[in-house]
């Protein structure tokens, strides 16, 4: 029986207790952690299980972890913050911790450790939930600590384990051979309903962050107010059609477009498109998840890093929008001006609103998903690809570190780039309206796209 079908507040646990105790307020919380936890270990489940040992071993990028290391850090993760900061037990496996601290070892050193092999790292990750569930059947969410309140830590987990799933995919798009995931592809939505290709968002104040959202994480913390000039921003992300032109008119040859950092970068690994990307035969062709195809020119383009983004957008005669801007656009209604949880509204992510939870293996067609738009008409701002913004990853006014430095703290500066909105692969629990994700402007191997943006005439 999967942890998703236990019935929290009346099923006894291992020891014989009644399961959920507390206000409904607190079986809400309970159930809304065991929907959560539960959702991502079916992902993991199903990323793990569809390859063989030997895939599970071998290092298919040393970019990323062999896929074995991932499954068991998501287990000692979830050790340490649920079985042995909650609940305060007794560690289980304290001399793995140093081999899953993913600062201790780079990814491309992981394959050469000691690693708990697929069996045991299954063996390992199964017995740490079913311990997990124990302790959820009997928390407290009030008065226990941040920690513990709104079962916040549940909900980090949760989403902790999200990101990796969503890493372990970036691993398979990277292994060769054939395809082992499958996926229906997005419904094809009326793009022709777009009116216009662009959108006035009004200057003014907004607030940005927050301070309510009981899973938001320490960066996306407090709330605060900004203002931000009026701009206009493309209505949808940056197709590969579009981003065709800019490579069939040279933009890959052509320093005027590039930032010397980025220029030198694609001169040293002969960059000319973007990543999976190959011309043959007078035809432009990519790879995905072990399938070639001809590059479809109305989805958003993908995998391409921050200095292609922004060289785009300089050929194009625009730029890539601010951190604040992207926000704006997604969570401010003028007509209120309030922000909201997410462009449409405060209702939790569903198949009509967003591309979201790898529900299908790659961004619907730019201008779908009409239900998810903002206010102003704005759509896909939320899954199908992160979109790479103009700012830095810097705290926000008041920003304290929380639980640990090493999740945002340490990454802080000019190094990083802020890319915001979600992808396809990422599951609603890791991605709302202030949810912010950040990555090395040279990165191309995750899912990320872009939209441009630029100055409004002055009235």
């Amino acid at each position: 029986m999967t942890a998703r079908e236990r019935a929290p507040e009346t099923t006894p646990g291992r020891n014989g207790s009644p399961r959920g105790p507390g206000t409904p307020d607190e079986h809400a919380l309970r159930r809304r952690a065991v929907a959560a936890l539960s959702t991502a270990r079916e992902r993991t489940a199903l990323l793990t299980s569809c390859v063989d040992d030997a895939e599970l071993t071998a290092q298919h990028s040393p970019l990323m972890s062999p896929l074995v290391w991932d499954l068991a850090h998501i287990g000692n993760q979830e050790e340490q913050w649920l079985w042995r900061a909650v609940a305060g037990r007794e560690a289980l496996r304290p001399e793995i911790d140093s081999l899953y601290d993913a600062f201790q070892h780079p990814r491309a050193s992981r394959p050469s450790l000691p690693l708990l092999a697929p069996a045991e790292a299954r063996a390992y990750a199964a017995d740490v939930r079913g311990r997990v569930l124990d302790v959820l059947d009997g928390a407290r969410f009030e008065g226990g600590g941040p920690l513990v309140d709104s079962a916040f830590a549940f909900g980090m987990i949760a989403q902790h384990e999200q990101q990796h799933d969503e890493t372990m995919l970036i691993t398979h798009q990277l292994r060769k051979g054939p395809a082992a995931l499958s996926a229906p592809p997005p419904p094809r939505a009326a793009a022709a309903s777009l009116t216009d290709d662009e959108v006035l968002v009004p200057g003014g104040p907004f607030t940005m962050g927050t301070s309510d959202e009981p899973w938001a994480l320490d960066n996306e913390r407090p709330a605060h107010t900004r203002i931000v000039p009026a701009f206009l921003i493309d209505t949808a992300p940056v197709t590969n059609g579009a981003y065709l032109a800019f490579v069939a008119d040279g933009g890959y040859h052509d320093e005027r477009w590039w930032r010397p950092e980025g220029w030198a970068q694609i001169r040293a690994h002969s960059v000319e498109a973007p990543l999976f990307w190959r011309r043959e035969g007078g035809q432009w062709l990519r790879r995905r998840f072990g399938v070639t195809e001809p590059v479809p020119e109305d989805e958003p383009v993908l995998h391409v890093s921050w200095y292609e983004a922004d060289a785009y957008a300089r050929w194009a005669g625009r730029r890539l929008p601010t951190e604040a801007e992207w926000e704006k656009a997604a969570r401010h209604d003028p007509a209120t001006g309030r922000s909201r949880r997410y462009p449409w509204g405060d209702d939790d992510p569903g198949p009509v609103h967003a591309n979201l939870g790898q529900r299908h293996l790659g961004p619907a067609p730019a201008g779908s998903y009409p239900e998810g738009a903002s206010p102003l008409g704005v759509r896909q701002l939320i899954g199908d690809v992160w979109e790479w913004t103009a700012s830095d990853f810097l705290p926000y006014p008041g920003f304290r570190a929380f639980p640990y430095k090493e999740y945002s703290e340490v990454f802080f500066g000019p190094e990083h780039k802020v890319l915001r909105g979600g992808s396809f692969a990422v599951d609603p629990v890791a991605c709302r309206g202030t949810f912010r994700n950040w990555d090395l402007p040279v990165r191309r191997q995750i899912f990320a796209g872009f939209r441009t943006a630029r100055d409004a005439e002055p009235v």
